[in-house]
């Protein structure tokens, strides 16, 4: 078996819990109490030790009284950000492979969760299965491409998602940098991101 470091998932000789490893627990933070919940279970029977909070207050306890070896957060939630789970965790462990799970995903907020320490990035809905490769993802193994890549659309509201958080959401500086009219940037910060 030692000698195989290649197998993949599908590899029948390999079970969840050689991907996890010898420490299994894992922390999921999300305000959603149903999708928490279903969470939790599909994770629990891929071999995880699992423990749960609602709130970004419930999840700095945790996270400092035991920080986990895994961790899937959401990025909003009714309390405040995720992001301040991610640095208290970073606090007492620095070994813990965190993603960030959210509905409201831009390139901002991902590079901000990649500097305090996820290693990955999931937009919501997220499936149990996408999770799972994602926190047992080997360091340097690359990701699958996407079958329905960003479109140009996408790619061009991301880029000013990004400039908008960088200018600390200033609309008239966003329209400065990006050289567009204020009303104009307006606009397209108050329509939904397109698919």
């Amino acid at each position: 078996m030692a000698d195989n470091t290649d197998a993949t998932q599908t590899d029948p000789g390999f079970s969840d819990a050689d991907y996890i490893g010898a420490d299994p627990s894992l922390l999921l933070v999300d305000d959603d109490g149903p999708f928490l919940r279903r969470l939790a279970r599909a994770m629990e029977t891929r071999g995880f030790v699992v423990d749960i909070a609602e709130s970004v207050a419930e999840g700095i306890a945790k996270a400092k009284n035991t920080p986990p070896k895994y961790a899937v957060i959401d990025l909003r939630l009714g309390d405040g950000s995720g992001l301040d789970v991610i640095a208290a965790i970073r606090q007492r462990r620095d070994d813990t492979r965190i993603i960030m799970l959210t509905g409201y995903g831009n390139i901002a907020t991902a590079v901000n969760a990649v500097k305090l320490g996820a290693v990955d990035y999931l937009a919501k809905p997220a499936d149990a299965d996408d999770i799972f490769a994602a926190l047992t993802q080997k360091p340097g193994e690359k990701a699958e491409l996407p079958e329905n890549p960003m479109s140009a659309d996408r790619v061009r509201w991301e880029h000013i998602q990004r400039v908008y958080e960088m200018c600390e959401r200033n609309v008239s500086e966003t329209a400065r940098r990006l050289n567009m009219h204020r009303r104009t940037l307006q606009r397209i910060l108050a329509k939904r991101a397109p698919k």
